[in-house]
């Protein structure tokens, strides 16, 4: 097996979600996964840990939905959610063989479906849990890179000393949390919002992996001004670029996008939340060099600042309640992060660079 991979494995188990003697470990994958998956679970062992593994795709997820009424996609799914709660840990690896599976399904009956295992979603969360990314030829042909390509840019990405890294960021996270606002400037963006009582969080590869990002939820009523995406992004299979968004008291009141417009309107008209953001955070992660439309990496380029609308995280003492949260993302190589009086960000400078 290719060390990278054991590599991998072992910043999974003993990094990202420390698992201990006796915990119930669940590993999903699919089959393009599978020696990441034959690793992790080694090294779950090697920890005392009792792994069970469930394999996903996304042609099954397809067939569910091609299948499902309406009443049948409103059915929480109990199963499920009774392996959820006995879990101590929750790992997926995402190395999926078809990207677009999902693309001509009824956006109305994902969000239907999400609405519904919306509770079993917030357990999860609840848990130790890790998302990941096992390189496979579907994702390096997104990425328009050959396979050994990618497999370097997820580890240049991934295989990192996280414990250092961590400690730069949450140097971020606390000259964040001395002001009570924060302020996003760039070309075609001036964004503004409250972050009184509110909580940021260095995430360090304890959940997601690879990481870097320093985020918080906005007080929700208190988001002014615009801001303009300029990094694509897929939302149900369909790629969304150009986004811009208009802000009023917490509201989006205009938005346009240079391609999937109605796809865009559609997120927006999903709930009262989806109109709303529930994140805005800092990407950290320099050896992410270029997007990839794979947002486990794209939102933690060093460089950029992302916001989502919709959901926002009780960790952050975030309130927005939505079925969605939908990521996008700004180069900000020309731009300012500003929190109160201070410069958080400059023109490819973080503080601490100086």
């Amino acid at each position: 097996m290719d060390t990278r991979i054991e590599h991998h494995a072992k910043i999974i188990v003993e990094w990202s979600t420390e698992v201990k003697p006796g915990d119930m470990v669940a590993i999903t994958t699919s089959p393009a996964g599978h020696d990441l998956a034959v690793a992790v679970t080694k090294e779950v062992a090697r920890a005392g840990g009792i792994p069970t593994t469930l394999m996903a795709s996304e042609e099954i997820s397809r067939a569910f939905f091609d299948g499902a009424s309406d009443d049948t996609l409103q059915i929480l799914p109990e199963h499920q959610k009774a392996m959820v709660e006995k879990c101590d840990v929750m790992i997926t690896i995402r190395s999926p063989q078809n990207t677009k599976a999902m693309a001509n399904v009824d956006p109305k009956k994902l969000m239907m479906r999400n609405r519904t295992v919306q509770e079993i979603s917030s357990i999860r969360l609840s848990k130790r849990w890790c998302l990941t990314v096992h390189p496979c030829t579907t994702l390096a042909q997104q990425a328009n890179m050959s396979l050994d390509e990618y497999q370097e840019f997820v580890y240049n990405a991934t295989l990192i000393d996280w414990q250092e890294e961590s400690k730069m960021m949450y140097v971020m996270k606390e000259h964040l949390e001395r002001h009570n606002d924060i302020r996003f400037v760039g070309p075609e963006t001036d964004l503004h919002a409250s972050t009184e009582d509110r909580i940021w969080i260095a995430s360090d590869g304890k959940h997601n992996l690879p990481s870097g990002e320093v985020f918080t939820a906005p007080v929700e009523e208190t988001v002014e001004g615009k801001i303009y995406f300029d990094i694509p992004f897929l939302f149900g299979g369909k790629v969304i670029e150009g986004v811009r968004l208009s802000f009023e008291k917490g509201e989006v009141v205009d938005f346009s996008a240079e391609k999937e417009e109605p796809t865009l309107k559609e997120i927006l008209e999903i709930d009262e939340g989806s109109r709303r953001l529930g994140e805005m955070a800092i990407g950290t992660n320099r050896g992410i060099k270029q997007h990839t439309l794979n947002m486990l990496f794209d939102e933690k380029i060093g460089d950029t600042i992302h916001c989502a609308l919709g959901r926002a995280y009780k960790e952050n003492n975030g309130t927005n309640e939505s079925a969605v949260h939908v990521d996008m993302i700004k180069t900000m190589i020309e731009g300012e992060v500003i929190a109160g009086d201070e410069v958080i960000y400059s023109k490819g400078k973080y503080f601490y660079e100086k």
